[in-house]
């Protein structure tokens, strides 16, 4: 059975052999345009005056857009249609679009958008969380309140009271292949190529855009160089301008945002300020806790409500918190529009309560994995606990996952011997952390648990596929094909696999959420057996048998006494007539949630983790490397064993990365001064961990999943929390005060924290 095996991604050798096609690679008719925009280069102001007559006489240059031009909709929102895919008139942000140059070459274009004389009134910039605070900026009429029991009450009562503030920084998706789309005008609308991990949305945004229906605009897909969330809405304004040119002009208009245009326009993940007070018994139990997140959410709402909900619905992470209070502010700023970043604001969320367990051990000088265990959920599985949102926690698997990952990482031993080499060390500090991972499972609005699937068997037993999902790195059209694969009895490489495509399969949802394989494989896994379903019926009768006594294996059919190849059943299926092509759907089932009370289902089913991070720190210059990690994961069934554990294996270094290296500055102009490879560090080769253990939990999903698999994509990106955590703990052992260490965590930020814990500041 193909599925539950380690196949390699299906585009592995074309990936290691540079033959992959990106919208890049894509040939281009002869007389292509390109475009680029020309932008803000202040925070907030009116423009006053605009000057492009250097633009226009720039060689190459064949038309200069500004949004008194456009056709129709000026609008590239995901959510509240505030944002213009040109500025009409005022500007938000450094990097905002003012005007589009469409020239004959990538080069021309480029250097003629910089050219444009544009003079300002400038007004003053809401840069931080505080300013706009204190202004009352924010996209929502006041705070979110989500409630259960009395937080306040059980505070008062509490033996002890714990509180701080903690801040972390954004992230840059810093993706392989950055924002692209390519438009070709055809008789009926436009095609659109784009690298987008929403095609339908791109369809509905163009269709706007140059006045048409969607039935007019067809978008496809192959392959995305990475996306993380950043390809869910930022694509948007590249597809709708090349859609706009190629309307106007009748000729295939072309546009990719350089290096440095990516980072400068395009959101990042939301920093967040989060506070936390916290009454707890002595042995670390948490009576009553109360948050407070400010999520910078940037000039335009795009994500920001749903993305700062689910920070809130992962505030309790794997904790049983029994009177919880948590207010959540969305503050409108003049900085790049935030966007979704893997975990979509479930990382936020979650660190709030990692952070205030360490806290909590520190004050109280108990080992954080105990005070953590005494506030896990329970592993009855009968719901008699609920989360802050009133949803039954029916799965929890945490105590015996903690339990084998810290038998199998030798915690314990290890922890003993990271505390004999700080007594001896004046230097350099180990520090070592376990922390666990509960992360929910569906999309918070509600109408994108849907996916649709179109699968065709053709008459010599070759096998077409088509879904709703998107490609981008992560292996799930390999996992797809493996579902069909095991639907028909074949090996997988008997089905092709094809570019997503609105003209297929139509109104699909962004792939994300960790849902790409969740919705879409049980989409194909339909449309497969209705397939199935009807060769059996024909056979059946041929046979004057059941159609469940047909059996599809091995390549083969087999029935009664019959053995035929697969490549037979489906010639002779043709030839009776047989209807050999089916769609496929699926809708999430169990999902119910009011977003304004919090309370509901919001959530499937949950995915579960734990990770072991031991870290060194030089304590004089704060400099840092991470020498071990252990994860054990739970990915339910997994479809691709391999496959998971490689996103396990990459979330996990971007999720450190997330927390250590990469820092996002801005001036205080609102320029941002990280905006390209020499200023903004990812992760190397060199940061990941000297030695990296991964397993996968084995027991299947509670739920009835695709073969009792469970998402991946998203859930062990919070493990890097461990990384930051034992950075937290090597601060700790070089005096005795609480360290308070920020993120992101780099040698600046371990050294202000080394000084902190010895009382130096």
């Amino acid at each position: 059975m193909s599925v539950g095996t380690s196949l390699p991604h299906d585009s592995a050798a074309l990936h290691v052999t540079g033959r992959a096609r990106y919208v890049d690679d894509l040939p281009v008719p002869a007389d292509t345009l390109h475009l680029a925009f020309g932008i803000s280069t202040i925070a907030h102001g009116e423009i006053t005056s605009m000057d492009l007559s250097a633009v226009r006489a720039a060689p190459g240059v064949v038309a200069v857009l500004t949004a008194e031009d456009l056709p129709f909709a000026n609008d590239v929102s995901p959510s509240a249609h505030d944002e213009p895919m040109l500025s009409t008139g005022t500007v938000h942000f450094v990097g905002q679009p003012i005007f589009l140059v469409v020239a004959e070459s990538h080069l021309q274009a480029r250097k003629a958008a910089r050219l444009g004389q544009i003079s300002y009134k400038e007004r003053p910039a809401l840069l931080t969380v505080d300013q706009a605070l204190a202004a009352n900026s924010r996209f929502e009429d006041g705070p979110v309140i989500w409630s259960k029991g009395d937080a306040a009450a059980a505070i008062a009562k509490a033996p002890r009271v714990i509180e701080g503030t903690f801040d972390m920084g954004g992230q840059e998706h810093f993706y392989l292949e950055g924002q692209i789309a390519l438009s070709v005008p055809n008789e009926g609308g436009v095609t659109v190529h784009c690298s987008s991990q929403h095609p339908t949305e791109i369809q509905h945004k163009v269709a706007e855009a140059i006045g048409t229906h969607m039935n007019a605009v067809r978008v496809e897909m192959r392959r995305m160089g990475g996306g993380f969330g950043g390809k869910e809405s930022q694509g948007n304004a590249l597809a709708c301008s090349t859609a706009i040119v190629a309307r106007m002009t009748g000729r295939a208009a072309k546009m990719r945002y350089d290096r440095d245009d990516d980072m400068v326009i395009t959101g990042k993940r939301h920093d967040f300020r989060i506070h936390y007070r916290a009454g707890v018994t002595d042995e670390g139990r948490i009576l009553g806790i109360e948050f407070l997140q400010l999520a910078r959410c940037g000039w335009s709402m795009d994500l920001s409500l749903p993305v700062a909900d689910r920070a809130m619905l992962h505030s309790d992470n794997a904790y049983n918190l029994e009177n919880i209070r948590i207010e959540s502010h969305r503050l409108k700023t003049n900085t790049q529009s935030a966007t979704a970043y893997r975990g979509f604001g479930g990382p936020q969320g979650m660190i709030g309560i990692e952070r205030a367990m360490d806290h909590i051990a520190h004050v109280l000088g108990r080992d954080p994995v105990a005070v953590r265990k005494a506030n896990y959920y329970n592993d009855m599985g009968d719901g008699s606990q609920t989360t802050p949102y009133h949803m039954p926690v029916e799965d929890f698997i945490l105590g015996a996952l903690t339990e084998r990952l810290e038998a199998s990482a030798d915690y314990q031993a290890r922890k003993k011997a990271v505390a004999d080499w700080n007594a001896k060390n004046d230097v350099l500090k180990k520090g070592i952390a376990l922390t666990p991972v509960k992360f929910g499972i569906s999309f918070t609005l509600t109408h994108y648990n849907q996916a649709g699937a179109l699968v065709h068997v053709y008459q010599d037993g070759s096998i077409h596929l088509n879904h709703g999902g998107t490609e981008m790195g992560q292996g799930l059209n390999r996992k797809v094909a493996q579902v069909v694969a095991a639907g028909f009895g074949v090996d997988p490489g008997a089905v092709q696999i094809t570019a997503t495509d609105t003209g297929k399969v139509p109104n699909t949802s962004a792939t994300a959420a960790s849902s790409g394989a969740d919705l879409n494989g049980m989409a194909a896994k339909a449309a497969t057996d209705t397939i199935r379903e009807r060769m059996a019926e024909f056979l059946a009768r041929e046979h004057q048998a059941e159609p469940a006594a047909v059996r599809f294996e091995g390549g083969r059919v087999k029935i009664g006494g019959e053995d035929m190849a697969f490549e037979e059943a489906a010639k002779r299926c043709y030839q009776g007539r047989v209807s050999l092509s089916s769609t496929g759907f699926y809708a999430t089932p169990k999902i119910t949630w009011d977003r304004k009370a919090g309370r509901g289902r919001p959530f499937y089913y949950f995915a579960y983790g734990a990770s072991v991070t031991e870290v060194v720190v030089d304590t004089l210059t704060g400099e840092n490397r991470i020498l071990r990690t252990d994860i054990l994961h739970d990915a339910g069934n997994s479809l691709n064993p391999a496959l998971d554990i490689g996103q396990v294996e990459g979330a996990y270094v971007q999720g450190a990365g997330w927390l250590t290296t990469e820092e996002l500055v801005w001036d205080d102009k609102g320029r941002l001064k990280t905006h390209a490879p020499s200023t903004y560090k990812i992760p190397a080769c060199s940061d990941r961990p000297r030695i990296f253990n991964v397993a996968l939990w084995d027991g299947p999903n509670r739920e009835e999943t695709i073969y009792r698999s469970k998402a991946v994509g998203e859930p062990p990106f919070m493990h890097g929390i461990s990384a930051f955590s034992a950075l937290a703990d090597a601060c700790a052992a070089c005096g005795p005060h609480w360290p308070d260490l920020q993120a992101p965590a780099t040698a600046e930020a371990v050294l202000a924290a080394v000084k902190r814990a010895r009382g130096t500041v």
